[in-house]
């Protein structure tokens, strides 16, 4: 899984020892995991923060909690402190967070992300768009936000409702649609 070396763990560590109250150790996660957006993530960690899917590992001197919609993403990560003249850095190297990792599992967010960023946005591309998923609703739709050349575009309805919806129903049986928040008022770079 995920490597964190000794100068890491000892950075870590420092900065564990700073904090007050509640903090109970260090959260790893990946922001958009299995996308060209991906960020992998280092933060604070305090009760609230543990979810019952995520993964509990004990360091010598202190807890890591890894997400666990982000566990396949972080496979093969490594965490490090490089001391320089400016003092040092932590560096997050995770060479799967970008990569589509899709199965039967995977969550509706990964599914519908997996969709749009292979299939979707590779068509959007064409005239400068992007679209991607601000979330998944209570009533099972994909809230959308478009990007580039989509935003403020003439066909963005048409695009949406016969190109986006379409693919993704068909792909994510279990949404119910989607729905569109982008404010396409601002048409400096739509392309149609």
């Amino acid at each position: 899984m995920i490597t964190i070396t000794e100068a890491g763990q000892e950075y870590l560590l420092d900065l564990l020892k700073k904090q007050e109250g509640d903090v109970i150790g260090i959260r790893i996660f990946v922001n958009h995991p299995g996308t060209p957006k991906a960020e992998t993530c280092i933060a604070y960690c305090r009760e609230d923060d543990v979810k019952e899917e995520d993964e509990k590992k004990e360091y010598e001197k202190f807890t890591v909690y890894f997400d666990g919609r982000s566990l396949p993403f972080l496979k093969d990560a490594q965490v490090d402190y490089g001391k320089d003249r400016m003092g040092g850095q932590l560096t997050i190297k995770a060479p799967n967070s970008k990569m589509p990792q899709v199965s039967g599992d995977s969550t509706i967010e990964d599914r519908i992300n997996y969709v749009l960023f292979n299939e979707v946005n590779p068509s959007l591309a064409s005239h400068g768009g992007e679209v991607s998923l601000v979330e998944v609703s209570e009533d099972s739709y994909a809230v959308l936000q478009f990007g580039g050349g989509c935003q403020g575009c003439g066909m963005v309805d048409e695009t949406l409702k016969h190109g986006v919806e379409k693919t993704l129903v068909e792909q994510v049986p279990e949404l119910s649609g989607v729905r569109d928040i982008t404010d396409h008022s601002d048409r400096s770079n739509a392309f149609a």
